[in-house]
């Protein structure tokens, strides 16, 4: 009747006025999704389900709207009539017909999602049968990948914790279950990723992943033999001496891990889907599409560490952070921010979890290092601020190992040292860009404290220093010395505390000339005497400073590439028995004339007093200005007048001296330079023996007579001036040689603690008397080789060179008193060091610059 009522309506309107046909309710079709409901439904529960007819039914709802509340009614109560008979297969005919529905009805998804909803939480609510749960977590999972937009986002955050809480179920017959979930919180970091919006749970979300996060063993063990990197487990090996450190002290984690697959989900096998670690690697992959920003990044990074922090995952061997930080940073190439997560890993160190704890930091750091091996492998480290971090833990570890009282203790910030070293030694390798660190450094000098911090401080520093001059010697580019480092410099060589002032030449040499020719004995004399340590830091600081001369010489050698490759495998061993030589040396006192405690230069002296030869590349020498030298000159005047100058300190000033010559005669320096290098020696020399002006104590003089002396040496060696071979024997200080480089060391047997005592200097005033006389008789043989030789190279005249050489030198006035003025130090860097320094603040320093200005020694 209705399809007549239809078709002939017009014509049978005046007519037929009580027909059937005429009613609203006769032109629709009579109840006919209710029958297309009915037969989607196999009519015994062990028939097959209908597909043809659940797709009709999805049809005609796209076709109709309006019928879909009622579909979706009618689904939803017999999908809960079937949840209590438990008939499962009902239960899949009703969730393939909502996921049909999001298929076909996906503009009318208002009319049913609601409903879709209440299905399937009561499908994860059903914690009896893990089958009603995956096919919860299934349906879940569909109509988040049906969103377009924001609609729903409250209703999906609502559902979070019901799906990890499925996650973590534990137990073998639970993986198929753990995988649904873990493919539904993909879903889930999906979808915040696409619309910019991250749930409350989000944190939940990330430790439910690691728990089900496993690496990937294939091929693993292949990568990890790899040659190159036999040399770390030598070094492991080398430092069992530290007992707390245990196996998480091994450096293996610096062993690159392989790229792992990223898992593309349409691609999955069927197995791949049914396992857990593949979701959990795939929830991975997308919380870094979530990171497009830093500020994402850390919004995922910060669960992560607090995870790793509980759960005692910062295990440097095949630990979980290693390896999910590791993986992480393999997904972040393509957008670049991969340092990003070493950044923060650094900045970690700060959090409350692990900033008491040594040892969870030392793991920490072992983490980051292997992640700078890694990401410099591809990349050049453009963004280094965490350096400055990592020397601010430096300097703190370095401070408690000289206020520690028990051998753990010590033991464990030991450790850290190592660790921290190792990471930057590994960042250095990658640093394109030097001149933050410079920068940088000169910061932390500006602020130097006073007392063990400042010693501490200045340790943390030579670190860096090294890590400059590796990266200096990797990019072969020419550098002038940074003009606001060499400031601070030059007022740290003036600091009250005896032993920075050492600290400071040790920066200052390693930066001018970095140590790319040295020998491995050589590089161990350096680090092995570490001049600035008092006596308690000796005995717990041997171990550690030895160990990274020998990781710096491994890094040495991997820069100079097939050079080095030709000892084949026996290099870690031969660097592990230096190492072992250097720390036994080290604890011995034992030195040689020609290996000071400072680098050997002597091949640096040969190829410059010689003829360099055309094969062999220039030494790497940074640059000075012309104003750069002079103030260094006056510096080296200024710190040789100090009264509380030790031994040590004479040796680093001569041999800072010695590099600044070596530098400016590879740069070729003005006339009036070279006078003033011989001017400033002859000064001091005559300063050394005037007994009548001056307030040093004679040790100090005779000191200063070394120092004078064997410098104007190295100087006539330098610029083949034909001086006498020896000015005075080499033997004449107990304290202070002169080696057969002509280099000023001091000697290994020596009691320092007796130097400037009473008796010593009664023996040194005898001996300035003895030597007086004779240095005179023969003064005027060697002014008039000076004079000729310095007129014969430069324009000036020999009248002009003999007025200049005869008058004292002066420091420069704006060296002195200009905007970046030597005086002007900070009053938390003037506190007196020592109980015989006389020096108190700025005012001690103006006093020192005046009395010199009156002082008119005679030739």
């Amino acid at each position: 009747m209705g399809v007549i009522s239809r078709k002939l309506f017009p014509a049978c309107e005046s007519m037929c006025i009580c027909c059937p046909a005429m009613r609203s309710r006769s032109r629709q079709p009579v109840k006919r999704y209710k029958k297309l409901l009915a037969e989607i439904f196999p009519k015994s529960p062990d028939g097959p389900p209908n597909e043809r007819k659940i797709v009709k039914l999805c049809e005609y709802a796209a076709k109709n709207p309006f019928r879909i509340p009622k579909i979706a009614k009618y689904l939803e109560d017999r999908c809960y009539k079937e949840l209590r008979l438990e008939h499962i297969k009902f239960i899949n005919i009703v969730v393939e017909a909502y996921n049909k529905l999001l298929c076909l009805c996906k503009e009318q998804m208002a009319c049913f999602a609601v409903s879709l909803v209440h299905v399937v939480t009561e499908l994860l609510d059903n914690s009896k049968q893990d089958a009603m749960c995956i096919l919860g977590c299934q349906t879940l999972t569909n109509f988040i990948y049906s969103q377009t937009d924001g609609t729903y986002t409250h209703t999906i955050e609502s559902l979070v914790h019901k799906v990890y809480k499925l996650a973590r179920q534990s137990g073998e017959g639970h993986q198929s279950l753990r995988a649904s979930s873990l493919q539904c919180l993909s879903a889930m970091v999906r979808f915040m990723a696409e619309f910019s919006y991250i749930f409350v749970d989000f944190d939940e979300i990330v430790h439910v992943t690691l728990d089900n996060y496993e690496p990937d063993t294939h091929n693993e063990d292949d990568e990890r033999g790899q040659p190159h990197h036999n040399w770390v487990d030598e070094v492991v090996r080398s430092e069992s001496r530290v007992g707390v450190v245990g196996d998480d002290a091994s450096p293996s984690c610096k062993i690159i891990r392989p790229r792992p697959e990223k898992k593309d989900p349409a691609l999955l096998t069927r197995e791949e889907m049914e396992t857990p670690k593949v979701w959990a690697q795939i929830c991975i992959q997308r919380m870094i599409e979530l990171s497009k920003e830093s500020t994402t990044l850390r919004r995922v990074l910060d669960p992560m560490f607090v995870y790793f922090d509980s759960g005692h995952h910062w295990v440097p061997r095949q630990g979980l952070a290693m390896l999910v930080l590791s993986d992480m940073s393999y997904f972040m190439e393509a957008s670049g921010n991969q340092q990003l997560i070493l950044a923060y890993v650094i900045r970690h160190l700060d959090h409350k979890n692990i900033s008491h704890d040594p040892q969870l930091k030392s793991s920490v750091i072992q983490v980051a290092s292997a992640l700078a091996s890694q990401i410099r492998s591809g990349a050049v480290l453009a963004e280094i601020g965490f350096v400055s971090d990592l020397c601010r833990h430096l300097r703190k570890s370095l401070q408690a190992t000289a206020e520690s009282v028990g051998e753990q203790e010590s033991n464990i910030n030991i450790m850290l040292q190592n660790s921290i070293e190792d990471c930057l030694l590994e960042i250095s390798r990658g640093i394109g860009n030097v001149r933050p660190l410079f920068d940088m450094m000169a910061i932390t000098l500006e602020k130097l404290p006073s007392g063990i911090v400042a010693r501490a401080t200045i340790g943390s520093l030579m670190i860096v220093a090294h890590m400059i001059s590796l990266a200096l010697i990797s990019s072969r580019t020419q550098q002038v010395f940074p003009e606001s480092l060499l400031v601070q410099l030059l007022k740290v060589m003036v600091h009250p505390d005896v032993e920075v002032r050492v600290g400071a030449h040790q920066i200052f040499s390693i930066l001018l000339i970095p140590s790319s020719n040295q020998s491995r004995h050589e590089a161990s004399s350096l680090q092995s005497g570490f001049g600035y340590q008092s006596r308690g830091w000796q005995s717990n600081t041997a171990s550690t400073f030895a160990s990274i001369t020998a990781r710096l010489e491994k890094l040495r050698k991997e820069k100079d590439g097939p050079k080095s490759e030709k000892h084949g495998n026996n290099n870690a061993c031969d660097d592990f028995k230096d190492k072992e030589t250097a720390e036994e040396d080290w604890k011995q006192g034992r030195n040689r004339k020609n290996s000071p405690n400072f680098y050997k230069i002597s091949s640096i002296i040969d190829r410059t007093a010689g003829t360099i030869s055309l094969i062999e590349p220039d030494p790497y020498v940074m640059k000075f200005s012309e104003d750069q030298i002079s103030h260094l000159l006056s510096a080296f005047w200024i710190q040789a007048n100090l009264p509380d100058n030790l031994p040590s300190n004479v040796e680093a000033i001569a041999h800072s001296f010695s590099l600044v010559l070596i530098s400016s005669h590879l740069k070729n320096p003005t006339d009036n330079l070279m006078v003033r290098f011989i001017q400033l020696l002859l000064s001091l020399r005559n300063i050394s023996l005037d007994s009548n002006k001056g307030t040093l104590p004679p040790a100090c003089r005779r000191s200063m007579l070394v120092l004078s002396i064997g410098m104007l040496m190295f100087a006539a060696k330098i610029y083949h001036i034909p001086l006498l071979k020896s000015l005075i024997p080499y033997d004449v200080d107990p304290y202070l040689g002169i080696s057969d480089d002509l280099q000023i060391y001091v000697k290994p047997d020596a009691d320092v603690s007796k130097y400037g005592s009473v008796t010593d200097n009664q023996m040194a005033s005898s001996l300035l008397s003895d030597l007086r006389n004779k240095i005179y008789e023969s003064d005027n043989i060697m002014m008039e080789i000076l004079i000729q030789f310095l007129s014969k190279v430069s324009e000036m005249k020999a009248e002009d060179v003999a007025k200049q050489l005869s008058e004292s030198f002066t420091p420069d006035d704006v060296f002195m008193f200009g905007p970046q003025s030597m005086l002007d130090f900070d009053q938390n860097q003037m506190p007196g060091h020592s109980k015989e320094s006389s020096f108190d603040g700025v005012y001690s320093l103006v006093w020192l610059f005046l009395l010199l200005l009156e002082c008119d020694v005679p030739h």
